[in-house]
């Protein structure tokens, strides 16, 4: 009996520290998959893997919205891969805006640095919008997939970073998604409830075609 409860352990054991891995490093080299990339050989893993400085500097804010975000995801920060996390720098100049878009592989959690940002979400269920004025130190989640958005409410430049439940979170924005792309302008009317000449205004600002 002894024997037998020893034998048993002893297997639950060796397949639970097999299972065990501390870190997968993203390989870039090879592809990316539905789990994210294979990880890259640990013989090849140095401590500069696990350090990302890519946000301590300004995005590029003159644009059409007048912002810029910094991603450190899996491809730009391969430590994270399989981590279920990442984060990125969110500049917003003067009336900046990040329009109305969602996340569909992860939930997103925002803090203020610096200047004031009035951000907010529309729930799936009722289409109940939740937002608020964040200054500095405020923190803001928005669950996964759901519509939201941030707008610079203030006159200085606001700098806010954003953590994620993914190391790949995705994105589409609304807008571009609608005006950006080659779908006749005849359907985006029928499906926005929008006239042609606003259809064809959006997607000549947005480079649609159609």
């Amino acid at each position: 009996m002894i024997l037998s409860l020893f034998f048993i352990f002893s297997l639950i054991f060796a397949s639970s520290s097999a299972a065990v891995q501390d870190f997968c490093v993203g390989d870039l080299a090879l592809p990316y998959g539905p789990a994210g990339y294979s990880c890259k050989s640990p013989s090849k893993v140095t401590v500069d893997d696990f350090v990302f400085s890519g946000l301590g500097k300004a995005g590029n804010t003159s644009n059409l919205i007048k912002a810029a975000v910094t991603p450190a995801f899996a491809p730009q920060f391969p430590a994270v891969n399989g981590l279920g996390l990442s984060i990125a720098r969110l500049d917003l100049a003067v009336e900046g805006v990040v329009p109305m878009h969602s996340h569909p592989g992860g939930s997103e959690l925002l803090i203020v640095v610096q200047g004031c940002i009035c951000a907010g979400f529309i729930s799936s269920s009722d289409n109940k919008v939740y937002y608020k004025t964040l200054y500095s130190g405020d923190t803001m989640v928005f669950p996964q997939g759901l519509l939201h958005f941030q707008i610079n409410s203030g006159n200085t430049a606001a700098l806010a970073f954003v953590t994620f439940s993914s190391p790949s979170p995705g994105l589409q924005i609304t807008a571009f998604a609608l005006f950006g792309n080659n779908l006749p302008t005849e359907l985006v009317e029928r499906t926005t409830f929008l006239d042609e000449a606003e259809v064809k205004k959006l997607k000549a600002v947005l480079g649609g075609t159609g």
